[in-house]
């Protein structure tokens, strides 16, 4: 018989951080529905604490304007799977951040994705070269249920610290939990370092719950 496109691969790759295991083909996990695309209506904001107090849209059109990056980068989640060498093309974090300036003292930035869903990241993860907002994946457009028309992607973090559907990037100067992290996710989620729980945080780690 053949493998299944789910089918986990023996872990002996040594891009694998400890305890993941890598997966044939991409399984689709999210929280809630999946958002219906609005084109008309649809934006992508920068706010909070910007360089110039003022807040930056593009529209969708814009937005695809905007210059393009391709990476490499594997996606690992903190379920255990890991998808191993993904192409990725879309807007890179740092482009976003070259356009619209933070203000000193910005620390972190919360990724804020459709129905509210959120996901805080150092500015340092988040100005990262292999960050990517990304739009399409190894050639082809990202699917609605994989993030379209657009997911943030971390590769050197758990993947639930890039959301699907993303709509605004908000600078801050001090650090907030997004939505696992007050679920019980660990606050900075290296996986390198198997930072899956809050638990598992030491001092200086994240902000208080």
């Amino acid at each position: 018989m053949g493998q299944s496109k789910h089918e986990p691969l023996p872990p002996s790759d040594p891009r694998l951080p400890p305890g993941q295991r890598a997966q044939r083909g991409w399984p689709a996990l999210h929280y809630g529905p999946v958002p219906r695309f609005k084109p008309l209506t649809w934006d992508l904001q920068v706010f909070g604490a910007t360089a110039s107090a003022e807040k930056h849209s593009w529209d969708f059109e814009a937005f695809g304007a905007l210059p393009r990056s391709t990476v490499v980068g594997d996606l690992h989640c903190v379920t255990k799977f890991s998808v191993l060498g993904n192409e990725w093309t879309g807007v890179s974090a740092a482009a976003v951040l070259d356009l619209v300036p933070p203000a000193p003292g910005v620390t972190h930035v919360m990724v804020w994705a459709e129905y509210g869903y959120s996901a805080n990241l150092r500015l340092a993860d988040f100005a990262d070269p292999r960050t990517l907002l990304a739009t399409h994946r190894n050639g082809e457009a990202l699917t609605a249920e994989h993030g379209f028309p657009v997911r943030l992607v971390v590769p050197r973090l758990y993947a639930w610290k890039g959301p699907k559907w993303v709509r605004a990037v908000e600078y801050m100067r001090a650090d907030r939990r997004g939505f696992w992290e007050e679920r019980g996710y660990h606050n900075l989620a290296d996986p390198w370092r198997e930072q899956r729980y809050s638990y598992q945080e030491e001092p200086g780690d994240g902000p208080l719950r």
